[in-house]
């Protein structure tokens, strides 16, 4: 019965680490267990009432060059267009919640390592038209352009 047993757990395991494709899954990036542990770090901080825009402007200042400049920039806009929306960090990132629910956020290209920074928005966002809307955005740089409709779309979230 013992070799039964033992025989069941290698299989469960085996199964656990096999993905669709029958390869192994080699688990989460390093960046992606980073992302985990500052929103452990934030919940805790959250109880203390610690996890606000201080926090933010850490991460922000945190960054390197080109993604704290737009991070920077991104933070006035947010601030201007709604100054309701409380700064927080979330995952590490510098985020803006509305009654403790995040409406949106900047994700640096450097945090995981991609072409370009990101400032996304989630569900809470008031941006629904239609049966499809954009609710991530790209950035390599900050236009007056893309600083208005910034500005715009963060009004319109949280309208």
């Amino acid at each position: 019965m013992a070799e039964r047993k033992s025989t069941k757990k290698t299989a469960q395991k085996s199964a656990k680490s096999a993905t669709a494709s029958g390869k192994t899954s080699k688990g989460w990036t390093a960046e992606e267990r980073a992302a985990a542990k500052a929103y452990a770090q934030e919940r805790k901080a959250e109880a203390r009432g610690e996890n606000d825009e201080r926090a933010a402007l850490a991460a922000i200042a945190a960054m390197p060059k080109p993604d704290r400049t737009l991070a920077e920039r991104l933070h006035a806009i947010i601030k201007a267009s709604a100054p309701d929306l409380s700064p927080k960090t979330w995952y590490g990132m510098p985020a803006y919640a509305k009654e403790g629910k995040v409406v949106c956020f900047f994700q640096s290209a450097d945090k995981f390592k991609a072409r370009y920074a990101t400032f996304g928005f989630n569900d809470t966002a008031n941006l629904d038209e239609g049966s499809m809307w954009p609710v991530a955005f790209a950035l390599t740089e900050l236009t007056a352009a893309e600083e208005a409709k910034i500005g715009a779309l963060v009004k319109q979230a949280v309208s």
